[in-house]
């Protein structure tokens, strides 16, 4: 059996990115990325409470969007091709440490930086908007401060 570590090598290699998904436990299932960061010097992704299959879809097209001129980081983005706008929040280390295990085992002693895809209800309302019902974790500061 091919140990996981290999697995997210070889994806990698092949295409460019590895994405992770864990399920739900005590707190929401998540998904994330491993070597975009190697791949094309943007930051890697986490996204929390949704589907893996959804996940890796946005992950993809984040790359796809972003690769040639960097991300907009704190800033609402409209939807393209991805199903609803988001946002790009910067994710501190310490509050992924836990989560992001195949991405450090990736790196090994390599910087690389996380954002966070934050996404809507189904009513289209943000977290911290009145209204907001979903069960997304936030693992950085939300909202952005879109003044800076």
């Amino acid at each position: 059996m091919i140990d996981y570590a290999k697995r997210v090598r070889d994806s990698v290699e092949r295409n460019g990115f590895h994405t992770t998904s864990v399920g739900a436990g005590e707190k929401p299932a998540y998904s994330y990325s491993t070597g975009i960061y190697k791949s094309y010097a943007i930051p890697e992704i986490i996204i929390s409470a949704l589907p893996p299959n959804l996940s890796h879809e946005l992950i993809s097209q984040y790359v796809e969007r972003f690769r040639a001129t960097g991300p907009l980081i704190g800033e609402r983005i409209t939807a393209a091709k991805e199903r609803f706008d988001y946002y790009l929040v910067p994710v501190p280390f310490v509050r992924i440490q836990d989560y992001v295990l195949a991405t450090i085992k990736y790196y090994e002693s390599d910087p690389f930086d996380f954002l966070q895809l934050v996404y809507p209800d189904t009513n289209l309302l943000f977290p911290g908007e009145e209204g907001y019902d979903y069960d997304q974790e936030l693992f950085g500061p939300f909202p952005p401060d879109e003044r800076e």
